[in-house]
This record gives structure tokens, C-alpha cells and sequence, in this order.
């Protein structure tokens, strides 16, 4: 396994991190308890969950996920030899089953922190996350930004209410996901007037997907704010089983339609050339996708996820792939072609 730091921080933290989300839908507690044993073998000591897994939301399954983590962590005793992240839900998602009001205030802050920390069996959480902003931005494959000028700032007082929650020990660190750039240089502004710093973002990136190279990279560089990639093979796309309109049992497209994020005709040409990509080096595609993700110099750590132990050791083993420069120059010629169908 390969290591890094979360920025500023002594946070020791592996370059792949666990994604969780599937444990208590497609996975069960059993299996989900067998992917974190084997991770962490194989040197994985970084896991990602969040108040609303697992997915697709629903009031049934809401907080299953970090039940599932917090039955391992009690189970082994070893909450020490991990880093663990979790996320607070934000408005506008329809997830009111969660909590009537879905904002970042102290008081919604303080039950999803509560309760996350209550599931997972754990007093203190490495890294808490806003999981999207409060403010509407184009994420969740929106591509074009639409102003809305109802929107009121206060991100300096989420951040004193954040900070509130690490000043008692319940959180070492704080971060955002589904973020833009506009929005991370907000919180870095009131960062520098003696605020909790965001140390980092969490957002859907990989072959399809590269728009924060467009902006957010040289944010994250310059204001050394670490990324963390999830998404890193698109719903499965870019371990490509869904090509020739292949569609596998129980994987997530096949399970859940609507989730067609990179499903487009563009998206699918993409795969297939990058495919053609990975076969003629020898490698799997899984493999390349995933080694692209990793070793961007803007990465903390790529977040992967899988419903099936022979994925999740493919996964983990693209730590040992480095993409060379002839492959890097053919992934650039199609993203050149084909740039970002599915953002």
C-alpha cells in the first residue's frame, strides 16, 4: 500500500480509501465485515461512509452503513488502526426522513454527529464532511450552473459550529464533498481569518468525469486542500461490464435504472476507447481507470467501492499500476475527443 498525509495534518492515510456505501442494500453486514477485514490485511486504513447509506436513500435503510461499521470496529476493538470519515446530508435531496431540517446548522450538525457517532460506536470521527453544500450548484452529473440568489451566506458560522464540535473531541477534522470551486475558496477565505480550515474535498471523479481539473485543482494545490476521488469507475462503467449493452445481475445500473449518470451514448463511445486503451497494454480497464485516478498529482486518496470480494482485491491492487507516459498521452488524446461526457 502506498501513504499519504491529509494535508497539514499527522493523519496517516492510505492512497486507496474504503468506500462503503452498498453495505446494508447490495451487501450485507456479513460481507460488508469481510471487505473491511481484507482492506485492512491488504494495508487500507482509510474508510468513508456517511449519514445517509446506504444508497439509493431511503428511510428503511438510512444509517445502515455506519451500523455496519460500528459492529466491525466493537467486534475487532481496533478503531486505533483506522482513519474514519463520515458526512452530514444537506438540504435540497430529499431526504427529510433524515432530519426536518436539512441545513448545517449547529443544532442539525449536533444530531447528525450524535447519531453517526452512535452508529459507528466510536466517540471521535477523523474527518466529518458536508456532503454537499446547502447553496444550489451544479453536482450529481448537472453540468451547467444556475444562480440562485436566495441562498444566504453563513458559512462562517457553520464553521464556528464546527469548530465547536472538534474543540470537544468529536471531530480531529472537517472537509466538504460535492463542492466547487467558488465554494472551497468561501471557506478557505474565513480559513485565513482564524476559522477551522477545510482540509479537504470529496468529489466524483475518474475517466468521464475530470471537470475539477478544470478550476478546483488549482485550488486544492494552492491552497493545499487534499481531494478525495469518489466514483473512481462511474457506477461500474468503467470496469466495463455494462459494454455491447451488457447488463450484469445485481450490479448497480442493472438494480437501479435512474442511475444513469454515465450511461450517456458519449460516455459509452468514451469506455470503448478507452477499453481498446487497456487491452493493448495489458491491462484491465478497471485497473487503468483507477491507476489514472491515483496517481493525479492533485490526489489524497481514491475512494473505491465494491459488491463483490473478487472487485474489491482488483481494486485494491491497482496501488501497485502506475500508468505510464505512452498510456497517459492515449487517455489524453480521448478525453481530448471526448471530454467530460458525463460531469
Amino acid at each position: 500500500m502506498k501513504y499519504t498525509h491529509l494535508p497539514n495534518t499527522d493523519i496517516k492515510v492510505s492512497k486507496i480509501c474504503l468506500g462503503s456505501m452498498t453495505w446494508g442494500e447490495q451487501n450485507t453486514e456479513a460481507e460488508g465485515h469481510a471487505q473491511l477485514d481484507y482492506a485492512l490485511e491488504k494495508g487500507v486504513n482509510f474508510i468513508d461512509t456517511a449519514e445517509m447509506y446506504s444508497v439509493p436513500g431511503n428511510p428503511k435503510t438510512q444509517g445502515s452503513t455506519e451500523s455496519i461499521i460500528g459492529t466491525w470496529l466493537a467486534k475487532n476493538n481496533n478503531r486505533d488502526q483506522v482513519v474514519l470519515a463520515s458526512k452530514i446530508t444537506g438540504p435540497l435531496r430529499f431526504f427529510e426522513h433524515i432530519r426536518k431540517n436539512l441545513n448545517f446548522s449547529k443544532e442539525a450538525l449536533n444530531d447528525a454527529l450524535t447519531k453517526s457517532l452512535k452508529r459507528l460506536q466510536t466517540d471521535y470521527l477523523d474527518l466529518y464532511q458536508l456532503h454537499w453544500p446547502e447553496r444550489g450548484v451544479n453536482v450529481f452529473g448537472v453540468r451547467d450552473y444556475t444562480h440562485n440568489a436566495e441562498w444566504e451566506d453563513n458559512i462562517a458560522q457553520v464553521l464556528e459550529a464546527l469548530g465547536s464540535f472538534v474543540k470537544e473531541g468529536k471531530i480531529r477534522q472537517i472537509g466538504l464533498s460535492n463542492e466547487t470551486p467558488w465554494g472551497l475558496m468561501r471557506y478557505c477565505e474565513e480559513a485565513k481569518k482564524g476559522a477551522k480550515k477545510m482540509i479537504t474535498v470529496q468529489n466524483a471523479y475518474n475517466l468521464l468525469n475530470r471537470r475539477d481539473e478544470i478550476g478546483l485543482s488549482e485550488v486544492l494545490l494552492r491552497e493545499e486542500v487534499g481531494y478525495l476521488a469518489y466514483s473512481p469507475l462511474a457506477f461500474g462503467v468503467l470496469a466495463g461490464k455494462y459494454l455491447n449493452n451488457n447488463k450484469p445481475e445485481n450490479s448497480r445500473v442493472t438494480l437501479f435504472p435512474n442511475y444513469s449518470r454515465y450511461s450517456s451514448e458519449q460516455s459509452n463511445k468514451a469506455t470503448m476507447l478507452y477499453n481498446e486503451i487497456a487491452k493493448k497494454n495489458g491491462i484491465s480497464l478497471t485497473q487503468m481507470a483507477l491507476a489514472f485516478v491515483t496517481q493525479q498529482p492533485f490526489m489524497t486518496s481514491n475512494i473505491i467501492g465494491a459488491t463483490t470480494m473478487n472487485q474489491l482485491k482488483e481494486n485494491i491492487d491497482s496501488i501497485h499500476l502506475t500508468l505510464s507516459d505512452e498510456i497517459m498521452i492515449a487517455i489524453n488524446a480521448v478525453h481530448a475527443q471526448i471530454p467530460n461526457p458525463a460531469p
